[in-house]
């Protein structure tokens, strides 16, 4: 029997990688010549890079650089087994989760760290790099990310912007001639989930302005600003950036990477599906197992999970999904290419108990879904 393992992390109890090893040893001790294929997956958010190294046998990096407030921080940064594709994930430099509820400005925070961290990936020597930019805490269109790389974002002075989003409102002119040249023979793909546009009612700093600590007066502040920074883009160097769909995506950060590195914007689940090959794998599976930490009607908007569901389902393959929480609405997903959905808890424990059991709970979850199967294989005959 060939089971092919593709689940996410389960946040701060494994991690996609543990969760497929998990998987595995469930299964073995059932059946234990069953070929496991396993698939560490991710949506372009947290866990992304370590996902795709663990696929690919590569490393992680750590590098102190600028944090959205401006203090260094230590964010990480992942390198494929044959050097040839960096991992990045915006919050690990700019996240939101770096700054106090009570510091987050979003008339200030940047994102020149995730520049930095770029910068660093160019160091290594690779050809790719695949960025997911959920979970920043700016609102600066990735001028700051930009001017980590050597682009000048100039006021009608010639002096340089200060790093923040609400500086752009001054932007007069950009000069790109010291960007970095390295960055002309790198492919950039990004994950991103979102489609808003860069300004108007959906726009970046209307939709997420306010998830960022931005009050109402703030808000419009940052339309104005973004408003400026598409025209220059548009006036000086001929890209329309206004209306492109994900272009608002991490307070512009998007619009800065179509612009500026002629980069593609991909769904997270497509991205990191694509790079690990999971739709090949699939052929010949008679089941696929999936899962992450909580699995419910959320689970329909982009999750790992439901991708994977989606992808099997074209080949007619049943999916199993484990979580360790199984909220409301999960009923939905049985019409998604479900075929079951299995609560990895085996009682009532408090939260840190069941994070720390885990691997064992869900190694424990397969092998009794897999003597099930095969009861009904006996039985079948």
């Amino acid at each position: 029997m060939k089971f092919v393992l593709a689940p996410d992390s389960f946040k701060e109890s494994l991690t996609a990688k543990e969760a497929c090893l998990a998987m595995e040893r469930g299964i073995s001790r059932v059946f234990p010549e069953a070929q496991c294929v396993l698939v560490p997956m991710a949506d372009g958010g947290e866990g992304t890079a370590e996902a795709l190294v663990d696929h690919s046998g590569g490393r992680m990096l750590q590098a102190a650089v600028t944090g959205p407030l401006g203090k260094k921080v230590t964010a990480q940064l992942g390198i494929s087994g044959d050097g040839e594709t960096a991992f990045l994930e915006m919050a690990s430099a700019s996240g939101l989760e770096l700054t106090a509820k009570e510091e987050s400005n979003p008339l200030l925070t940047t994102s020149y760290g995730t520049g930095e961290l770029i910068k660093l990936a160019l160091e290594q020597g690779v050809r790719r790099i695949l960025i997911g930019i959920g979970g920043s805490a700016t609102n600066d269109g990735g001028a700051g990310m930009l001017q980590a790389l050597g682009v000048s974002f100039r006021d009608r002075e010639g002096c340089e912007l200060p790093v923040g989003g609400g500086a752009l409102r001054r932007l007069h002119s950009i000069d790109v001639s010291r960007m970095d040249a390295r960055l002309k023979n790198v492919a950039v793909e990004v994950a991103c989930d979102v489609t808003n546009p860069l300004i108007g009612p959906n726009g970046a700093s209307r939709v997420f302005g306010p998830q960022k600590g931005a009050t109402p007066q703030m808000v419009e502040e940052l339309e104005l600003c973004l408003t400026r920074y598409a025209e220059v883009i548009r006036e000086q160097l001929g890209i329309a950036m206004a209306d492109v769909p994900g272009a608002g995506a991490a307070g512009g950060t998007g619009a800065g990477l179509l612009a500026f590195f002629q980069a593609q914007l991909k769904k997270g689940f497509e991205l990191v599906s694509g790079f690990t090959g999971l739709e090949e794998k699939m052929a010949g599976a008679e089941y696929v197992f999936t899962g992450e930490g909580s699995l419910d009607g959320q689970t329909l908007f982009g999750k790992t999970p439901y991708g994977v569901a989606q992808m099997a389902a074209k080949q007619g393959i049943p999916v199993i999904a484990f979580a360790g929480r199984v909220g409301e609405g999960v009923e939905a997903l049985y019409e998604h290419g479900f075929t079951a959905i299995v609560g990895i808890l085996r009682g009532v424990e408090p939260l840190e108990t069941a994070l720390a059991n885990g691997g064992a709970n869900l190694e424990f979850a397969v092998e009794n879904v897999c003597r099930m199967i095969q009861f009904y294989q006996i039985k079948l005959g």
